[in-house]
Order: structure tokens, then sequence, then C-alpha cells
């Protein structure tokens, strides 16, 4: 039988703090503030040490950005990923391309897909996003990679990168923080 995980309030929020099965809801749950990226609760792990533990075969997460904030920098990564618009309206940058995105419309992204997103329309774009981490763990995630078209809404790295420092260097660094309110429909 699968036990209930123990949820453990770090102060920012709650996080596992043993494996087995939980609720939570993520309004309750660890978030961050990452300036210029708007907000993001990971689900399944924030470092290596939770993934591992607790998320080995799956990476997810919510990001919340306003109008012309990029949810990250444009990227691509050896394991499939795939998101789903829960709410707003937003564009991804694919491929050197850009696609309108709103409310429902899923995004999937095979192995070596370079891809990025950024908020559009008139409020905050809220993105579900989901992984494999199954294969990741002993070898190349990816590579950050630099863009015209991600440069035009502030997610292209400077120069092609498998450093999160140079490719994120823009960006003042992200800080735990409780749920904000306001950032999820319904409250």
């Amino acid at each position: 039988m699968v036990q209930e995980a123990k949820l453990e309030d770090t102060g920012p929020g709650l996080v596992p703090a043993s494996q087995g099965w939980f609720v939570m809801n993520v309004r309750d749950g660890r978030w961050f503030d990452k300036p210029g990226q708007g907000h993001a609760i990971s689900l399944t792990g924030y470092d290596e040490y939770e993934a591992e533990t607790f998320f080995p075969m799956l990476g997810m997460s919510i990001r919340v950005v306003s109008p012309g904030e990029p949810t990250g920098t444009y990227h691509w990564e050896t394991e499939q990923e795939d998101f789903l618009v829960l709410a707003g309206e937003g564009v991804l940058i694919v491929e050197g391309e850009e696609r309108p995105l709103k409310q429902w419309d899923f995004v999937h992204c095979p192995p070596g897909t370079k891809h990025a997103f950024a908020g559009a329309g008139e409020g905050p774009c809220v993105i579900l996003c989901a992984s494999s981490r199954q294969f990741q763990k002993d070898g190349p995630w990816g590579f950050y990679c630099a863009d015209e078209t991600a440069a035009r809404y502030n997610a292209s790295s400077p120069e092609d990168t498998q450093e999160f420092e140079p490719a994120h260097a823009r960006f003042e660094p992200s800080r735990k923080i409780r749920y904000p309110g306001g950032l999820l429909p319904g409250g």
C-alpha cells in the first residue's frame, strides 16, 4: 500500500517532505517570483534533490506571465515537453516562428524543439507545463539558444549555451514566496 506523503510548510509554502501520494491546492504550494518572467510554481520539485527524490519521472509546473513577459529563455530539451494554456493569451516562439495562443491551446514539443513563451493580450497568461525527466538525470538536458524572434520578447539567450547563468543573466534571481493572490482564475 502506498502511504500518504507528508507536506511541510517551508514558509513560502508547502512542499513534500516524504514520498507517497498527496493532495495540495497550488495556492498553498511554494511559489517563485521571477522578476521579468512572472511567477511560477514547480509542482514536481524545484531543485535536483526534490525532483530526484519525489518526482523522478515527471516535471510539471504552472507559469503565470503578464503581457510582454517571457516565461523563460528560448531552449530545446532532450525530452518531450507539453504545455496547456489554462487562462489568458500568449505567444509561442517555436523554431524561430511566432504562434498566437489562447485558453485551452495545447502545445506539444518533441525532443529537440526550440521554444519559449510570452504573455499577450489584456491580462495574465497561465500555462501548465509538463515534461519527462526519465532520461535527463544522466545526460545533457538540452541547450539555451540565441534567436532573433525570441529576442523580440526578451526570451533569447545572448549566446548558445548549456549554462544557466549566461542565458538568464538579464533577469534578477527568483525568490521563494507564498502565493500572492490574484494570479490564478478564481483568486
